[in-house]
């Protein structure tokens, strides 16, 4: 009498008594998006290195300071990189500089949508400062990650019960399964990207008014390969 532990493993192509089916599973969510990323760029420029230096430092602490004013709302903040570059006289002899450029990347990342538009407008409303945006993110331990997983492993399940209940048999044992691809979060394919980008250069003379920055739906793909055999079906 043969017993379990008796019996030889399936290969991998598969044998007249263990059948091997692969199947694919695959699913795809359009979820809401949990933070918005943003990023400003502050710049000096002047002729003196001191005078350009101190400017950029001004304006970069009034960044952050308004940045930080929205406490909890703001999940992260960081300065991305620093510059101050001479900019040296064309066609001139010698090492003449002309002016002094400087300039500060700062990206931040906020849970709350509502108060993104106001923060956005009010970035752009300060001297000399830009802002880039927003970009719709995912958190990296969403559970959208795993839910998506989870349907893929779940449809390649069902569609394996298919195929073996159309030969009239019934799946036996998984014998592999791959991740062969989680991707996203990423915009849907149905739009557009969307970029807010401002700049100011001067005061203005009244408050502009706080712009209306709706969320985008994002999309997330996972997909699994899945091996199964089956109980020897009667063709």
């Amino acid at each position: 009498m043969t017993t379990p532990a008796d019996t030889p493993p399936p290969t991998p192509y598969g044998t007249p008594h263990a059948p091997l089916l692969t199947v694919r599973g695959e699913t795809t969510l359009d979820v809401d998006p949990e933070i918005a990323r943003i990023g400003i760029t502050v710049t000096a420029r002047g002729r003196d290195r001191r005078t350009t230096l101190d400017d950029l430092t001004r304006r970069n602490t009034t960044v952050l300071d308004l940045i930080k004013s929205y406490g909890d709302t703001v999940e992260n903040l960081s300065t991305g990189s620093l510059s101050i570059s001479p900019e040296l006289t064309p066609h001139g002899r010698g090492e003449r500089i002309r002016n002094y450029h400087g300039h500060v990347h700062i990206t931040t990342e906020l849970t709350d949508f509502t108060a993104l538009g106001e923060l956005t407008t009010r970035l752009a409303d300060l001297d000399l400062t830009r802002v880039d945006g927003p970009w719709w993110e995912l958190r990296p331990t969403s559970p959208v990650h795993r839910q998506a997983r989870r349907q893929a492993v779940h449809e390649a399940v069902r569609r394996a019960h298919e195929y073996a209940d159309a030969l009239g048999t019934t799946v036996a044992a998984l014998v592999e399964l791959t991740d062969t691809g989680t991707h996203g979060p990423h915009p849907r394919a149905t739009f557009d990207r969307r970029t807010v980008r401002m700049s100011a250069t001067a005061e203005p003379e009244t408050t502009p008014e706080t712009l209306d920055l709706e969320p985008r739906r994002l999309r997330v793909q996972a997909e699994v390969s899945a091996q199964f055999t089956m109980v020897p079906p009667r063709l």
